[in-house]
């Protein structure tokens, strides 16, 4: 906890408060606690303000810095100044600050050096013992420099378990993504191998029923027809889909390929026709507005309409009617789905309990950052959306 305070506190970017802190704590002991006999005249005051000057270059030139701040201390103690205890201060953070930032021959030098100038600092007083010496300039030496060296190991261990926890959550992330392609390639493989399979198969007896029928029976063409085509797009879709899926960096989104932005209010007439096919009653309002649609959101709109009008279809009857708005309206796209419920339902269950669509669509919507409501309304059954509009590289992809 306090290897990195330290650290931050003698980082570059620190650097102003690092100098002005150690020239207030200088000139403070000068001013305020140093003897009268003992103040600084101008040659103190000049060689204090070169320790403070070269305390400014340590963050990038550390050796320098000290050598220079050493440099100094010596020559107060030949010109006998009277501010060598901030002098002395001063050098030993210097020191620190190499040893926190140095190794090798650098360090040795550093500490070589501040240790002989105190070494003769301490030997030019008649009134010190060795011992006195050698005490002193372990105080000035060896506790800067042992501490320093200590950050800095304590830095570098930092640095490796910072290291270690990148390297570990990059590991991680490669594992889901693993895991995702692994889910995706499973899901492909059950959609093509199943679902795809069985619409072909469907598409495929469709086709021949419609070549088995005379030219007498023009409605029942019609309609096989209509299932043909409806099969066949969904087909196309599926397949589209499974490619999607096993190599989803080839698709800027999740279906980006299965409907043309600029095609949209034209596909949503499509819908609209094949509800009407079924024999929904369909007023329908279509904004021309929604080609300006990202690729995302027109897909969105697009599915919300055929998820609507299909669970129309299911829980009112297909004889229903059916009023449809999709617009723009300000920053949103408006979507709503109302019924009468006045057709004959293919299931009586309840649309908001059965299966997975109105689930899915919640989903949807949530994932753009709209909001979704669907209930009762009368004797029918209102869905209302509204999907915020973006910027087209700043929407979110499907999943």
């Amino acid at each position: 906890m306090l290897a990195p305070l330290i650290a931050r506190f003698f980082d570059r970017n620190a650097t102003p408060v690092r100098v002005g802190l150690l020239a207030a704590v200088s000139a403070g002991y000068l001013v305020v606690l140093a003897r009268p006999d003992e103040l600084a005249g101008p040659v103190g005051w000049s060689l204090l303000l070169g320790a403070i000057a070269a305390a400014w270059f340590s963050p990038r030139f550390p050796l320098a810095s000290a050598l220079a701040q050493t440099g100094l201390l010596a020559v107060g103690e030949f010109l006998a100044a009277d501010n060598m205890i901030p002098l002395k201060v001063l050098a030993s953070f210097a020191l620190f600050e190499l040893a926190m930032r140095r190794s090798g021959w650098a360090l040795p030098l550093g500490a070589t050096a501040l240790s002989a100038v105190s070494v003769l600092v301490g030997l030019t007083h008649a009134t010190r013992t060795p011992v006195e010496v050698a005490f002193q300039a372990s105080l000035v030496v060896g506790g800067p420099l042992l501490l320093g060296i200590y950050i800095r190991a304590a830095n570098a261990r930092a640095r490796e378990a910072e290291a270690r926890a990148a390297e570990q959550e990059r590991l991680r992330r490669s594992e889901a993504r693993v895991v995702r392609v692994a889910e995706r390639t499973a899901i492909a493989r059950e959609l093509h191998d199943l679902v795809a399979h069985h619409v072909a198969s469907i598409v495929l007896r469709v086709g021949v029923a419609r070549h088995l029928l005379d030219g007498s029976d023009e409605p029942m063409r019609q309609v096989l027809d209509d299932v043909h085509d409806t099969g066949s797009s969904a087909l196309a879709d599926l397949r589209r889909l499974v490619a999607v899926l096993r190599d989803p960096e080839a698709h800027d989104t999740a279906g980006g390929d299965l409907v043309d932005p600029s095609e949209l209010p034209v596909a949503v007439a499509a819908v609209v026709d094949r509800a009407r096919q079924v024999g929904l009653h369909v007023d329908a309002t279509v904004d021309p507005a929604l080609a300006g649609l990202d690729t995302v959101r027109g897909l969105a709109v697009l599915r919300l309409v055929q998820e609507g009008l299909t669970n129309v279809a299911k829980h009112a009857g297909s004889a229903a009617h059916v009023w449809l708005t999709a617009e723009l309206d300000g920053g949103h796209v408006r979507l709503e789905i109302a019924d009468d419920g006045d057709g004959v339902p293919s299931d009586t269950g309840s649309a908001e309990h059965t299966g997975h669509g109105l689930t899915g669509m919640r989903e949807r919507v949530a994932l753009l950052g709209g909001t979704l409501r669907a209930g009762p309304e009368g004797t029918g059954w209102r869905l209302k959306v509204h999907l915020p509009v973006t910027e087209p590289d700043r929407t979110p992809s499907l999943p």
